[in-house]
């Protein structure tokens, strides 16, 4: 049973004025097999909290802990923590020119599980998720995400996501630039995943569309740097009649 513990967290970035506090007290956890969905309005925190549980350099913890399996992420470098089990799809997916997509992932998959995959049974491996999110074989020759549209970063990062096979995957608005047809093929690769291991998922998003293929066991609302309410997938049809007015006027 894998269990990702966040307890008082607190974190900034600092800006012209000085050290901005943005995470004022996150607590949460995620056990192996959950789905929590982390909604809330433009800037309330789910991006920080998602990008400072991974490592970015831009976020200062300033007090509170993250612990996997008891162990302190915190103190971990961004690979230890990635080797930990923790994956995070990022909202903007960054360009690697002159790496490719087939190398990237297996050299991923070798740092990951310890020893290089064995090169015939990777390439059935990665054949099968990429056939399975509409993803033309050729994809594996193209540099890591240079001049890939909206629809094809996400559908990277979800294959990265079946081949890396981790404990706890953070989606950070996985469904955001994404079509109608788009975001089905990419929430069924993540319900995939969920049906083939015990994975905790944190799935960060503005609307409810992608609840609708996705189904959070857990939904926890982001308002100025707090979870300000939590519930059930009920919760996220209230937010949808009512929007987040409510906890931002609050």
């Amino acid at each position: 049973m894998t269990k990702l513990v966040i307890k008082d967290l607190k974190v900034g970035v600092e800006t012209d004025s000085g050290m901005t506090e943005i995470l004022k007290g996150v607590d949460l956890t995620v056990n192996s097999g959950e789905t929590h969905a982390i909604m809330g309005p433009n800037g309330s925190g789910k991006s920080t909290l998602a990008y400072s549980i991974a490592g970015h350099p831009k976020y200062t913890i300033l007090g509170g802990s993250v612990t996997l399996d008891g162990a302190d992420i915190l103190d971990m470098s961004v690979d230890e923590r990635a080797k930990a089990g923790l994956f995070l799809a990022m909202q903007y997916p960054v360009e690697v020119p002159g790496v490719s997509v087939a190398n990237f992932l297996r050299t991923a998959a070798t740092a990951i599980r310890g020893e290089a995959p064995k090169l015939r049974e990777w390439v059935g491996e990665m054949k099968n998720a990429m056939s399975s999110l509409n993803i033309d074989p050729a994809f594996g020759e193209r540099s890591v995400n240079e001049g890939f549209s909206g629809g094809e970063k996400k559908r990277h990062e979800i294959l990265q996501l079946e081949l890396l096979r981790p404990k706890i995957a953070i989606l950070d608005e996985t469904d955001s630039g994404l079509d109608i047809d788009a975001l089905r093929i990419v929430s069924e690769g993540v319900n995939r995943v969920r049906e083939a291991s015990d994975v905790g998922v944190l799935l960060i998003t503005h609307y409810t569309r992608i609840l609708k293929y996705i189904k959070p066991d857990f939904v926890h609302v982001f308002a100025k740097g707090r979870i300000v309410e939590e519930g059930g997938p009920e919760l996220a049809e209230k937010l949808e009649e009512k929007g987040y007015a409510d906890y931002v006027n609050a």
